[in-house]
């Protein structure tokens, strides 16, 4: 066991069991009609410090109400693996990586395999590469993996061993290797390919300005387009209609259960309102015909976020190109109000007519010539199940005269509605 110490580990392992027994989730409704052969759970940046704190707490929960959605299914009942895209612990200490044994070992069932990444972000900040090495003494598994699970291959890329690297070229070419190994067993089936950074350029998050996406697979990917790819880093929202992203292969961003940031117009890595109650995952399920149902979970409302069903690997119904063109302007009810409180506008929120979340509310002074001057916006709490019906913008630089406010309420993609007018 290393520097851990067996005694020490059985401590934290019996702390974590009596931890465990205070989480008791309640799973969501599941309204769907889908019968899956397979069923796994995934997320990112899990950030685990020390047993019993708020991310070893998550994570417990997480994989109990894992169970329980697998338990609401009567035709196919198991939760078979768990996976974890890198930036499992937050400093990457031995009490750390200890913890995660303690936090899985009560909770996770002889079904279920724990497949987790180790990154060059948080995991490696105590330790350095010697990270990747304790995580395998404590874990009993390798930090790049190819496992078979139910006729479905997971394959996971962590750090590289290599002082002074990434990713390494030896990693790349064993990824091939691996990837040619499960077209060669069933070239119909999903691949799924977790690592801890997006890929640049797919899912939110990853754009070159954002910064949390590395190069390194991209080349590799494009030539696996049943592969579904999994990755964190940025912690940017889950139920965002941009983190996922389909081109020559799919990709996702897994969210985090350790808060959330976004970017809003020109500014990136914003702590949007309540961001670290932001805990969420995804639940994968496969039919018999290889159909991919997405599920994205909200773990401390215990409710589904959003759904996508893929009709195969193959499917590319959620292409950017897609998106956008399916993409259509929110709306203010035919009742909303809004008033002026002090040097807020306060106003009644707007509903989706595409089934993508608001993004974004911006106010503006409209002059006696109509020319709109920005004057607020706010973020509402689209990355959590319940959004306030309310919302507020505080203003600022508004003209001295001749001016009248309204709001508009805009998407992911742009799309603006019509605005609601102060009278």
């Amino acid at each position: 066991m290393g520097g851990i110490g067996a005694f020490f580990l059985a401590v934290l392992v019996s702390y974590g069991t009596l931890v465990s027994l205070f989480v008791n989730p309640k799973a969501p409704d599941d309204t769907g009609d889908f019968t899956p052969v397979m069923r796994f759970i995934v997320t990112s940046d899990s950030h685990i410090t020390t047993i019993g704190d708020v991310q070893t707490t998550r994570l417990q929960k997480m994989i109990k109400l894992g169970y329980k959605i697998a338990q609401r299914d009567e035709e196919y009942d198991r939760l078979d693996a768990v996976l974890i895209a890198g930036d499992v612990t937050d400093m990457g200490t031995k009490i750390a990586f200890g913890s995660i044994k303690a936090a899985t070992a009560p909770v996770l069932k002889d079904e279920t395999q724990f497949l987790a990444t180790v990154s060059t972000s948080h995991d490696d900040r105590n330790l350095g590469k010697e990270s990747l090495d304790l995580y395998t003494s404590v874990m009993g598994q390798e930090t790049d993996f190819h496992r078979v699970i139910n006729g479905f291959h997971f394959i996971g890329v962590s750090a590289s061993k290599n002082e002074g690297e990434q990713y390494g070229e030896y990693q790349k070419e064993w990824l091939k290797e691996q990837l040619d190994a499960a077209v060669a067993d069933d070239a119909s089936k999903p691949i799924f390919v977790i690592h801890h950074e997006h890929i640049s350029n797919t899912v939110y998050g990853s754009s070159d300005f954002e910064g949390w996406g590395l190069p390194d697979f991209s080349e590799i990917l494009k030539n696996y387009p049943q592969v579904v790819d999994f990755s964190g880093h940025s912690h940017y929202p889950i139920n965002d209609a941009r983190s996922i992203w389909q081109g020559e292969y799919t990709a996702l961003g897994a969210g985090g259960l350790y808060y959330t940031e976004i970017t809003v117009d020109d500014v990136k890595t914003v702590h949007p309102k309540n961001y670290r109650f932001v805990s969420t995952f995804w639940v994968v399920e496969i039919d018999a015909e290889n159909r991919i149902r997405l599920r994205a979970v909200d773990l401390g409302a215990q409710e589904y976020l959003c759904e996508y069903i893929l009709e195969s690997p193959f499917d590319r119904s959620y292409t950017p190109e897609k998106q956008r063109e399916r993409s259509m302007p929110p709306v203010f009810g035919e009742e909303a109000k809004i008033s002026m409180q002090s040097n807020k506008l306060v106003f009644d929120a707007a509903e989706s007519t595409d089934g993508m979340p608001i993004f974004i509310y911006r106010a503006f002074a409209v002059d006696s010539e109509g020319n709109r001057i920005p004057v607020g916006k706010t973020v509402p709490q689209y990355y959590r199940f319940k959004v306030p019906s309310s919302v507020k913008i505080e203003l600022e630089n508004i003209p001295e005269e001749n001016y009248t406010l309204e709001v508009v309420a805009e998407n992911c993609f742009g799309m603006q509605s019509e605005p609601l007018a102060l009278k």
